[in-house]
């Protein structure tokens, strides 16, 4: 062959003088009937996701041991896949130690913990108006928000408050379990993007109010996140935006904040939870960075599996 591109000229190399990223030790196992949680767990390969996830169970048990803090923000979506009961779970087990999310996620654990149902069907209601004008969620809102004007409480805690007052499902509601076992659950809505916030009923000077004091008590744990774990499942823009803004001023305010562990849950990869949650602050300030992508009701259920086996092993 003329010219330089001679491929009998390659010059080739023995395969066992290359490092591998994968080998047999690596492997999946079979998977055995009855297995338990460790059982399953050790059968996965120890390959990318899988090992990621291993990362973020120890990290969370590592921090739950130590009492640092283990911070979950979520969005709507986590809701209403039905993950509620598990939130519950690790409010009361302590896997988690503060929870954080958008006004989405307030109107659809409201509505299932007081009414068994949420999530309607927008383009019916867009058609004939009606998407978004619920006397009762209204009511329950307004009510909160009376609340927390009078007691001083965040939205977080006074919608907990509520649906427990009100006899809602304790054990599908994250709002409610944390309001009674005292676990802090932060509210942070864009005004003017929840179903509640055209309601007359709706006071948006009561709602700032509410929404100023959960995100100073947001800010005040995330001074603590040193050797924690920060989680963002399905908020792609309001949680992200909201934790950066409080990482950097805990940080402006001297607080010196290192090794954390990040992660993300989402069903696809979304610029500002894997910017502003996983990789600018862990490589910022030490730590490691975790991007979980895939459907809510599979991949959460599927870390507490991982936290189950981290447990037994230790």
């Amino acid at each position: 062959m003329s010219g330089g591109f001679d491929r009998n000229r390659l010059k080739m190399k023995s395969l066992r003088d290359r490092t591998s990223k994968v080998n047999s030790e690596l492997l999946a196992g079979e998977i055995e009937k009855g297995v338990s949680a460790t059982g399953f767990v050790d059968s996965l390969p120890d390959i990318l996701a899988v090992r990621d996830m291993r990362k973020l169970a120890a990290a969370i048990i590592r921090a739950k041991e130590k009492g640092s803090a283990r911070i979950f923000m979520y969005g709507g979506h986590v809701i209403k896949c039905g993950l509620g009961p598990l939130l519950v779970n690790w409010i009361r087990n302590g896997t988690v130690s503060f929870l954080a999310t958008n006004g989405a996620g307030t109107i659809h654990d409201v509505e299932m913990a007081l009414f068994g149902e949420t999530s309607e069907d927008v383009e019916a209601g867009i058609a004939d108006g009606s998407f978004g004008m619920w006397q009762e969620t209204g009511e329950v809102y307004s009510a909160a928000l009376n609340r927390s004007s009078e007691t001083r409480a965040g939205l977080g805690e006074a919608l907990g408050l509520e649906v427990l007052e009100r006899g809602g499902n304790m054990d599908i509601s994250p709002l409610a379990a944390a309001a009674f076992a005292g676990v802090p659950v932060t509210v942070h809505p864009a005004l003017g993007g929840d179903i509640v916030h055209p309601y007359p009923s709706v006071s948006w000077t009561d709602l700032a109010s509410a929404a100023e004091r959960d995100f100073d008590l947001l800010g005040e744990r995330i001074c603590q996140l040193s050797s924690g774990v920060v989680i963002n499942a399905g908020s792609a823009v309001v949680m992200p935006e909201v934790f950066l803004k409080l990482l950097t001023s805990a940080i402006n305010l001297g607080h010196g904040i290192s090794d954390i562990t990040a992660a993300s849950f989402d069903m696809i990869r979304q610029y500002r939870p894997l910017n502003n949650v996983v990789f600018r602050p862990s490589r910022a300030l030490g730590g490691e960075g975790l991007v979980i992508t895939g459907h809510h009701e599979l991949m959460l259920p599927l870390l507490d599996i991982f936290l189950q086996a981290e447990e037994a092993r230790r």
